[in-house]
């Protein structure tokens, strides 16, 4: 199988910073920003998968039920 060199993320993400008060914060007084570096881990590993076992798993985690076709997919409204 041939790799792309092609990808299809953007090709950029704008982070912005807004100075608010924010009463929810940690005992330090600062707020999370670690998703920013890892959005497209789930989909790049829910990739990985698909390719490596053929079976396109949409929700998450992904178990060994769902890779077996053992777990009835989620309908769109997510019952299930």
């Amino acid at each position: 199988m041939a790799v792309s060199s092609i990808t299809i993320s953007p090709s950029n993400i704008d982070v912005i910073f807004v100075d608010e008060v924010e009463p929810h914060l940690n005992p330090l007084g600062v707020k999370g920003i670690g998703e920013i570096g890892i959005v497209g881990t789930a989909a790049a590993i829910a990739n990985a998968v698909y390719h490596a076992t053929g079976v396109r798993v949409r929700d998450l985690p992904i178990t060994i039920d769902k890779l077996l076709g053992l777990t009835p997919p989620r309908t769109a409204l997510g019952a299930g």
